[in-house]
Protein backbone atom coordinates (compact mmCIF):
# COMPACT_ATOMS: atom_id res chain seq x y z
CA UNK A 1 0.00 0.00 0.00
CA UNK A 2 1.37 3.78 -1.11
CA UNK A 3 0.78 6.05 1.87
CA UNK A 4 -1.16 8.81 1.34
CA UNK A 5 0.30 12.09 0.92
CA UNK A 6 -0.35 14.40 3.62
CA UNK A 7 -3.14 17.59 2.56
CA UNK A 8 -2.94 21.11 4.95
CA UNK A 9 -5.18 21.57 7.25
CA UNK A 10 -7.03 24.30 9.45
CA UNK A 11 -4.07 25.28 11.21
CA UNK A 12 -4.40 23.99 15.38
CA UNK A 13 -5.82 26.59 17.84
CA UNK A 14 -2.90 26.47 20.89
CA UNK A 15 -3.11 28.45 23.73
CA UNK A 16 -0.44 30.41 22.57
CA UNK A 17 2.80 31.41 23.83
CA UNK A 18 3.95 31.24 27.50
CA UNK A 19 3.50 34.90 29.39
CA UNK A 20 6.53 36.85 29.62
CA UNK A 21 9.55 35.69 29.45
CA UNK A 22 9.16 32.19 31.34
CA UNK A 23 10.71 29.32 29.54
CA UNK A 24 7.80 26.53 28.01
CA UNK A 25 10.31 23.96 29.24
CA UNK A 26 13.18 24.25 31.57
CA UNK A 27 15.39 21.55 33.04
CA UNK A 28 17.39 22.24 35.76
CA UNK A 29 20.48 19.72 36.93
CA UNK A 30 18.36 16.49 35.76
CA UNK A 31 19.29 12.88 37.01
CA UNK A 32 18.67 9.71 36.71
CA UNK A 33 20.17 6.53 37.19
CA UNK A 34 19.26 3.29 36.11
CA UNK A 35 21.38 0.61 38.29
CA UNK A 36 25.10 1.35 37.51
CA UNK A 37 23.92 3.48 34.64
CA UNK A 38 23.86 7.48 34.59
CA UNK A 39 21.21 7.84 32.11
CA UNK A 40 20.92 11.64 32.55
CA UNK A 41 24.06 13.30 34.81
CA UNK A 42 22.90 16.57 35.21
CA UNK A 43 21.01 18.51 31.77
CA UNK A 44 19.98 21.90 31.77
CA UNK A 45 17.73 22.64 29.01
CA UNK A 46 15.56 26.06 27.91
CA UNK A 47 13.43 25.84 25.29
CA UNK A 48 11.33 29.24 24.56
CA UNK A 49 7.77 29.06 23.77
CA UNK A 50 6.75 28.44 19.75
CA UNK A 51 10.31 27.26 19.15
CA UNK A 52 11.42 24.07 18.12
CA UNK A 53 14.85 22.15 20.69
CA UNK A 54 16.70 19.63 18.92
CA UNK A 55 18.32 16.40 21.41
CA UNK A 56 20.45 15.00 19.11
CA UNK A 57 22.55 11.82 20.24
CA UNK A 58 22.79 8.23 19.92
CA UNK A 59 20.87 5.30 21.07
CA UNK A 60 21.68 5.61 24.99
CA UNK A 61 22.84 9.32 25.11
CA UNK A 62 19.88 10.01 27.63
CA UNK A 63 17.37 11.60 24.85
CA UNK A 64 14.21 9.26 25.66
CA UNK A 65 14.89 9.31 29.07
CA UNK A 66 14.08 12.98 29.52
CA UNK A 67 11.73 12.98 27.26
CA UNK A 68 10.17 10.17 29.72
CA UNK A 69 10.82 12.65 32.93
CA UNK A 70 9.33 15.60 31.23
CA UNK A 71 5.94 13.76 30.23
CA UNK A 72 5.79 12.44 33.63
CA UNK A 73 6.53 8.90 32.59
CA UNK A 74 9.76 8.56 35.14
CA UNK A 75 9.83 10.79 37.67
CA UNK A 76 13.95 11.88 38.64
CA UNK A 77 16.37 11.13 41.06
CA UNK A 78 17.23 14.55 41.50
CA UNK A 79 16.91 18.26 40.12
CA UNK A 80 13.81 20.09 38.79
CA UNK A 81 11.82 20.67 35.28
CA UNK A 82 8.92 22.30 34.59
CA UNK A 83 6.41 22.55 31.44
CA UNK A 84 4.81 25.78 31.10
CA UNK A 85 5.99 26.76 34.53
CA UNK A 86 4.61 23.36 36.09
CA UNK A 87 6.18 21.40 38.24
CA UNK A 88 6.30 17.77 36.43
CA UNK A 89 7.22 16.22 39.68
CA UNK A 90 4.56 17.57 42.12
CA UNK A 91 1.53 18.54 39.02
CA UNK A 92 2.19 15.55 36.91
CA UNK A 93 -1.50 15.27 36.15
CA UNK A 94 -1.53 19.58 35.18
CA UNK A 95 1.46 18.62 32.74
CA UNK A 96 -0.01 16.08 31.22
CA UNK A 97 -3.10 17.81 30.36
CA UNK A 98 -0.94 20.04 28.55
CA UNK A 99 1.26 18.18 26.37
CA UNK A 100 1.28 15.96 23.82
CA UNK A 101 3.63 12.93 23.02
CA UNK A 102 4.70 10.64 19.72
CA UNK A 103 7.22 8.23 20.82
CA UNK A 104 9.52 6.18 19.22
CA UNK A 105 6.89 3.26 18.42
CA UNK A 106 3.32 4.02 17.51
CA UNK A 107 1.28 3.60 20.96
CA UNK A 108 -1.94 3.19 18.86
CA UNK A 109 -4.45 0.34 19.99
CA UNK A 110 -4.03 -2.40 17.00
CA UNK A 111 -7.61 -3.75 17.46
CA UNK A 112 -8.88 0.05 16.84
CA UNK A 113 -9.71 1.60 13.63
CA UNK A 114 -8.07 5.01 13.01
CA UNK A 115 -11.35 6.98 14.18
CA UNK A 116 -11.73 4.86 17.07
CA UNK A 117 -7.98 5.47 18.47
CA UNK A 118 -8.76 9.13 18.00
CA UNK A 119 -12.31 9.32 19.34
CA UNK A 120 -10.66 7.14 22.17
CA UNK A 121 -8.24 10.05 22.89
CA UNK A 122 -10.24 13.04 22.63
CA UNK A 123 -12.34 11.48 25.81
CA UNK A 124 -9.16 10.91 27.86
CA UNK A 125 -8.20 13.97 26.86
CA UNK A 126 -11.98 15.63 27.92
CA UNK A 127 -12.60 17.09 24.38
CA UNK A 128 -16.12 18.48 24.90
CA UNK A 129 -18.06 15.11 23.00
CA UNK A 130 -19.39 17.32 19.87
CA UNK A 131 -16.13 18.45 19.34
CA UNK A 132 -14.33 14.77 19.43
CA UNK A 133 -15.53 13.10 16.22
CA UNK A 134 -15.08 16.70 13.67
CA UNK A 135 -11.73 17.25 15.66
CA UNK A 136 -11.00 13.08 14.57
CA UNK A 137 -12.11 13.01 10.84
CA UNK A 138 -9.94 16.36 10.70
CA UNK A 139 -6.99 14.57 11.89
CA UNK A 140 -7.71 11.85 9.89
CA UNK A 141 -8.00 14.20 6.43
CA UNK A 142 -4.89 15.93 7.76
CA UNK A 143 -3.12 12.95 7.55
CA UNK A 144 -4.15 11.03 4.70
CA UNK A 145 -5.70 8.48 7.24
CA UNK A 146 -9.67 9.08 5.74
CA UNK A 147 -9.80 6.07 3.48
CA UNK A 148 -8.17 4.13 6.42
CA UNK A 149 -10.43 5.40 9.35
CA UNK A 150 -12.38 2.51 9.20
CA UNK A 151 -10.09 -0.37 9.61
CA UNK A 152 -8.16 -1.75 12.56
CA UNK A 153 -5.07 -0.32 13.02
CA UNK A 154 -3.30 -3.83 12.84
CA UNK A 155 -3.97 -3.21 9.23
CA UNK A 156 -1.67 -0.27 8.99
CA UNK A 157 1.51 0.05 7.42
CA UNK A 158 4.64 1.29 9.39
CA UNK A 159 4.22 5.15 8.26
CA UNK A 160 0.13 5.02 8.65
CA UNK A 161 0.88 3.86 12.57
CA UNK A 162 3.16 6.48 12.71
CA UNK A 163 0.94 9.16 11.31
CA UNK A 164 -1.88 8.24 13.46
CA UNK A 165 0.51 8.40 16.84
CA UNK A 166 0.78 11.87 15.34
CA UNK A 167 -2.45 12.56 14.86
CA UNK A 168 -3.45 11.19 18.53
CA UNK A 169 -0.79 13.44 20.45
CA UNK A 170 -3.02 16.62 19.16
CA UNK A 171 -6.54 15.60 19.17
CA UNK A 172 -6.44 17.93 22.10
CA UNK A 173 -4.70 20.57 20.47
CA UNK A 174 -1.63 20.80 22.84
CA UNK A 175 0.42 23.75 23.56
CA UNK A 176 3.75 21.86 23.88
CA UNK A 177 4.74 18.40 21.61
CA UNK A 178 7.03 16.20 22.91
CA UNK A 179 8.31 14.02 19.57
CA UNK A 180 10.76 10.62 20.36
CA UNK A 181 12.28 10.41 16.95
CA UNK A 182 8.80 10.15 15.37
CA UNK A 183 10.40 9.93 11.96
CA UNK A 184 12.60 6.50 12.54
CA UNK A 185 11.55 3.48 10.17
CA UNK A 186 9.60 6.04 8.05
CA UNK A 187 10.53 6.58 3.79
CA UNK A 188 11.77 9.92 3.20
CA UNK A 189 8.76 10.94 1.61
CA UNK A 190 6.76 9.89 4.66
CA UNK A 191 9.40 12.28 6.96
CA UNK A 192 9.40 15.21 4.72
CA UNK A 193 5.44 14.99 5.40
CA UNK A 194 5.63 14.98 8.86
CA UNK A 195 8.42 17.57 9.17
CA UNK A 196 5.85 19.99 6.80
CA UNK A 197 3.11 19.00 9.81
CA UNK A 198 5.62 20.23 12.73
CA UNK A 199 6.97 23.22 10.97
CA UNK A 200 2.89 24.24 10.25
CA UNK A 201 2.44 23.14 14.26
CA UNK A 202 5.32 25.50 15.12
CA UNK A 203 4.02 28.78 12.96
CA UNK A 204 0.92 28.50 14.81
CA UNK A 205 2.73 28.70 18.41
CA UNK A 206 3.39 25.29 19.18
CA UNK A 207 6.43 24.58 21.29
CA UNK A 208 8.14 21.02 20.11
CA UNK A 209 10.84 18.94 21.49
CA UNK A 210 12.22 16.98 19.06
CA UNK A 211 14.70 13.77 19.51
CA UNK A 212 16.08 12.30 16.86
CA UNK A 213 19.44 10.65 14.92
CA UNK A 214 18.96 11.83 11.66
CA UNK A 215 21.15 14.93 11.41
CA UNK A 216 18.95 16.44 8.78
CA UNK A 217 15.89 16.07 10.26
CA UNK A 218 17.13 18.89 13.61
CA UNK A 219 19.02 20.70 10.68
CA UNK A 220 16.22 21.39 9.13
CA UNK A 221 13.35 22.02 12.17
CA UNK A 222 15.11 22.75 15.53
CA UNK A 223 15.63 26.12 16.55
CA UNK A 224 18.38 25.34 18.81
CA UNK A 225 20.50 22.16 19.08
CA UNK A 226 21.34 20.51 22.39
CA UNK A 227 24.43 17.57 21.40
CA UNK A 228 23.84 14.56 24.56
CA UNK A 229 26.10 12.12 25.15
CA UNK A 230 26.56 9.41 28.01
CA UNK A 231 23.74 11.79 29.75
CA UNK A 232 25.40 15.20 29.75
CA UNK A 233 24.76 18.01 27.24
CA UNK A 234 27.98 18.52 25.69
CA UNK A 235 27.30 21.05 23.43
CA UNK A 236 24.15 23.68 22.19
CA UNK A 237 23.66 26.28 19.90
CA UNK A 238 21.28 27.18 16.69
CA UNK A 239 22.39 24.64 13.86
CA UNK A 240 24.16 27.21 12.16
CA UNK A 241 26.66 28.05 15.06
CA UNK A 242 26.77 24.10 15.45
CA UNK A 243 28.44 23.87 12.26
CA UNK A 244 30.37 27.43 12.12
CA UNK A 245 32.63 25.67 15.11
CA UNK A 246 34.22 23.13 12.57
CA UNK A 247 35.46 25.86 9.75
CA UNK A 248 34.53 26.85 6.25
CA UNK A 249 34.74 23.53 4.62
CA UNK A 250 35.07 19.91 4.40
CA UNK A 251 37.15 18.63 1.63
CA UNK A 252 36.65 14.55 1.43
CA UNK A 253 39.17 12.60 -0.61
CA UNK A 254 38.72 9.06 -1.93
CA UNK A 255 42.23 7.18 -2.02
CA UNK A 256 42.40 3.72 -3.25
CA UNK A 257 43.95 1.88 -0.11
CA UNK A 258 44.35 2.84 3.48
CA UNK A 259 47.70 3.46 3.01
CA UNK A 260 47.72 5.85 0.54
CA UNK A 261 45.04 7.42 2.84
CA UNK A 262 47.29 7.62 5.76
CA UNK A 263 50.59 8.77 3.97
CA UNK A 264 48.14 11.67 2.45
CA UNK A 265 47.02 12.98 6.16
CA UNK A 266 50.48 13.23 6.91
CA UNK A 267 51.64 14.80 3.65
CA UNK A 268 48.79 17.27 3.73
CA UNK A 269 49.24 18.61 7.28
CA UNK A 270 49.15 22.43 6.87
CA UNK A 271 48.08 25.75 8.39
CA UNK A 272 45.07 25.80 6.06
CA UNK A 273 43.75 22.12 7.44
CA UNK A 274 42.18 22.71 10.70
CA UNK A 275 41.58 18.57 11.14
CA UNK A 276 42.09 15.45 9.40
CA UNK A 277 40.41 12.14 10.22
CA UNK A 278 41.10 8.93 8.32
CA UNK A 279 38.57 6.33 7.58
CA UNK A 280 40.12 3.05 5.35
CA UNK A 281 40.71 4.90 2.16
CA UNK A 282 38.86 7.99 3.10
CA UNK A 283 40.38 10.82 4.05
CA UNK A 284 38.40 13.87 5.52
CA UNK A 285 39.92 17.25 5.64
CA UNK A 286 38.43 20.34 7.93
CA UNK A 287 39.94 23.65 6.18
CA UNK A 288 39.68 27.15 6.97
CA UNK A 289 39.74 28.63 3.00
CA UNK A 290 37.87 26.17 1.02
CA UNK A 291 39.39 27.46 -2.39
CA UNK A 292 42.84 28.02 -1.23
CA UNK A 293 43.14 24.86 0.44
CA UNK A 294 41.98 22.95 -1.88
CA UNK A 295 44.59 24.28 -4.74
CA UNK A 296 46.95 22.87 -1.86
CA UNK A 297 45.14 19.69 -1.27
CA UNK A 298 46.16 19.01 -4.92
CA UNK A 299 49.46 20.12 -5.31
CA UNK A 300 50.54 18.20 -2.56
CA UNK A 301 49.02 15.37 -3.73
CA UNK A 302 50.33 15.68 -6.85
CA UNK A 303 53.80 15.87 -5.57
CA UNK A 304 53.37 13.07 -3.53
CA UNK A 305 52.73 10.77 -6.56
CA UNK A 306 49.02 10.15 -4.73
CA UNK A 307 46.00 9.91 -6.81
CA UNK A 308 42.77 10.43 -5.42
CA UNK A 309 39.64 8.67 -6.79
CA UNK A 310 37.58 11.12 -5.66
CA UNK A 311 37.08 14.52 -4.27
CA UNK A 312 34.24 16.42 -3.10
CA UNK A 313 34.31 19.65 -1.39
CA UNK A 314 31.08 20.81 1.04
CA UNK A 315 30.08 23.09 3.76
CA UNK A 316 30.11 21.11 7.40
CA UNK A 317 27.08 19.15 8.27
CA UNK A 318 25.37 18.86 11.89
CA UNK A 319 27.08 15.10 11.25
CA UNK A 320 30.16 16.24 11.28
CA UNK A 321 29.59 18.30 14.80
CA UNK A 322 28.73 15.23 16.06
CA UNK A 323 31.43 13.06 14.92
CA UNK A 324 34.09 15.90 16.53
CA UNK A 325 32.60 15.86 19.50
CA UNK A 326 32.10 12.64 20.66
CA UNK A 327 34.31 10.72 17.93
CA UNK A 328 31.51 8.82 16.81
CA UNK A 329 28.40 9.42 14.38
CA UNK A 330 25.07 9.83 15.58
CA UNK A 331 23.59 6.84 13.55
CA UNK A 332 26.49 4.19 14.97
CA UNK A 333 25.23 4.35 18.35
CA UNK A 334 26.23 3.61 21.33
CA UNK A 335 28.68 0.85 22.37
CA UNK A 336 28.24 0.48 26.28
CA UNK A 337 24.82 -1.29 27.44
CA UNK A 338 22.54 1.75 27.62
CA UNK A 339 19.82 1.93 30.44
CA UNK A 340 17.88 4.93 27.90
CA UNK A 341 17.50 1.82 25.24
CA UNK A 342 16.15 -0.96 27.38
CA UNK A 343 14.00 1.70 28.85
CA UNK A 344 12.15 2.07 26.19
CA UNK A 345 8.99 0.57 25.73
CA UNK A 346 8.37 1.02 29.21
CA UNK A 347 5.74 3.31 28.27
Amino acid sequence: MTDAKLTPMTPPTTTGPVPGDRPAIRVDGLRKRFGEVDALAGIELTVAPGTVLGLLGPNGAGKTTAVRILTTILRPDEGHAEVLGIDVARRPQAVRESIGLAGQYAAVDENLTGRENLRLVGRLTHLPTAAIGPRADELLERFGLTDAAHRPAKTYSGGMRRRLDLAAALVHRPPVLFLDEPTTGLDPASRSDLWHVIEELVADGTTVLLTTQYLEEADRLADHIAVIDHGRVIAEGSPSHLKSRLGGTIIDITLPDPASAARASAQLASALVVDARVDGSALELTVDDGARALVEVLRTLDAADLSPTGITVREPSLDDVFLSLTGHRAADGDTTASADTTQRGAA
